[in-house]
């Protein structure tokens, strides 16, 4: 029994660049910004302008893949101070806290990406190795003597005549074509090349994707603090 020599290489997933990011208020943000500025004033006031925080406001520019770097707040009084009107310290935090969870989930995209990578990048060198090991017996013009999978744990032995040079590769959606060795491993090779760099650019993007969650987070405990020591001084 001559069976035709086959694999499946891995399926690589296509790595785009993360969409942009829009930050709009909550209406519980504005709710809560509404009410503390309400108890204040008459019921005949008119209702107070909300300020308007935009990304360019609380990022400072993007990466090389278009994600946001969030701005460290230096000092909070003169950033609030910079919105007209002024921004409620509610407002920062809800605005902070939308870029806090848009940030969560593009770590969790980018590490599911990276796990998916780390999976299939193994398989593609297994696949290259073979392919090598072919080609070597073609020329040494040696049959390989293996075992076939016939069906869930039933093998039979099986003799790989390697003279035609000729090797079946899973290219995904039930498609598989017919190389010579040289080519699959060709295919292959380029293959690798492209799954390592998009495997390195997704390291680097979840490393600074997680930093800029950091960043928001000291951030947030940052204009909270503000917050209430302003409230303490207005008291005294």
């Amino acid at each position: 029994m001559r069976p035709k020599t086959s694999f499946r290489p891995p399926y690589l997933l296509a790595y785009r660049p993360l969409p942009s990011l829009i930050l709009h208020p909550s209406s519980s943000q504005i709710k809560a910004h509404q009410s503390s500025h309400t108890m204040s004033s008459t019921k005949d006031d008119e209702e107070a302008p909300i300020a308007n925080i935009s990304l360019e406001s609380i990022t400072e520019g993007k990466n090389v893949r278009g994600i946001p770097h969030a701005k460290f707040l230096e000092d909070i009084d003169d950033f609030a101070n910079s919105f007209n009107p002024p921004a409620s310290p509610e407002l920062l935090i809800g605005a902070y806290s939308d870029l806090f969870s848009k940030f969560k989930a593009y770590e969790s995209q980018l590490s599911q990406k990276r796990v998916n990578f780390k999976e299939k990048l193994p398989e593609i060198e297994k696949s290259i190795k073979l392919v090598r090991h072919l080609k070597r017996k073609k020329e040494e013009e040696e049959p390989i003597i293996t075992r076939y999978n016939l069906a869930d744990t039933i093998y039979a032995k099986a003799r790989v005549d390697c003279s035609r040079g000729i090797v079946n590769l899973w290219l995904g959606a039930n498609v598989m074509l017919e190389y010579s060795y040289d080519e699959a491993l060709e295919l292959l090779t380029s293959k690798e090349a492209v799954a390592k760099k998009q495997f390195e650019e997704i390291t680097e993007d979840l490393t600074f994707t997680r930093n800029q969650i950091i960043t928001t987070e000291v951030n947030m405990s940052r204009i909270y603090n503000w917050d209430v020591r302003r409230k303490r001084a207005a008291v005294r």
